[in-house]
């Protein structure tokens, strides 16, 4: 028999804030599942005043927009909050990253001001590969014929058995950059990729699956790849933070 919906109904929303977190370290190899259910229970170590949906079967107001592949770091991954009582967005943020293990890290908490959903505001993600044993006269190469195809065409393996792409169309920016100091002597690259945001998602893997089509790229060791930004473009083709439109509406309120 079902529960019955407790009297009066759920708390409402009173205050909605957004949250930039980052995946580090051994901890990128965390599922969305599993940090969604890391981020429920530091919510309540936290004491966090989490506003909860109506119904037979009450879920938290989280809500994540464009969770990076399990396996990759990022350093600007985004949640939205509903709240029941109003906190402080820097309170929060020390309470919440306290409460979540080394690794998954709060960056920022803002208060939603501005319309529009986090969702919206991402048109694409910045993305730095890193490829062990590949030099970059090796990977400049496949970057250039990468560059020069109309389209490139990959293989994934989905839920409902593999699909092509082209990872070409998506592809704003693709550049071979130096290796930072301290790198050594051994073959290094690094690969800088500004990608936009489409359906089905085209993901580092599916560009690097790319140079391997046009130009046989060998990836003797398994690369890394971070995600160190993701949002709208400007007119520069430069991204910015979605929750820069949450700063400056509270601004113009104060």
């Amino acid at each position: 028999m079902p529960k019955k919906q407790p009297e009066g109904g759920q708390a409402p929303v009173v205050q909605r804030v957004r949250v930039r977190y980052a995946k580090r370290g051994p901890l990128r190899f965390t599922s969305h599942r599993d940090f969604a259910r890391a981020i429920e229970r530091a919510i309540h170590r936290a004491n966090v005043p989490i506003a909860y949906s109506q119904g037979f079967t009450p879920h938290p107001k989280i809500s994540f927009a464009s969770a990076a592949p399990t396996g990759v770091a990022s350093e600007a991954e985004y949640l939205e909050l509903g709240l029941q009582a109003r906190v402080s967005p820097d309170e929060l943020r020390t309470a919440l990253d306290s409460a979540l293990s080394p690794g998954l890290d709060v960056l920022d908490v803002v208060e939603a001001a501005a319309p529009g959903s986090l969702a919206d505001r991402i048109e694409a993600s910045r993305w730095r590969v890193e490829l062990p044993d590949v030099s970059s006269a090796e990977l400049e190469r496949a970057v250039e014929a990468f560059r020069a195809a109309p389209e490139v065409l990959v293989e994934r393996l989905t839920k409902q058995g593999r699909r092509s792409l082209d990872c070409r169309a998506a592809v704003l920016n693709i550049t071979v950059i130096s290796p930072p100091d301290g790198v050594p002597d051994a073959p290094y690259a690094i690969l800088d990729l500004v990608v936009r945001q489409v359906t089905p998602t085209v993901r580092p893997d599916d560009v690097l699956s790319g140079l391997r089509v046009v130009a046989d790229l060998a990836q003797p060791v398994p690369p890394r790849a971070t995600r160190l930004a993701q949002g709208s473009l400007n007119a520069a083709g430069e991204i910015v933070d979605p929750l820069d439109a949450d700063r400056e509406a509270s601004s113009v309120e104060r």
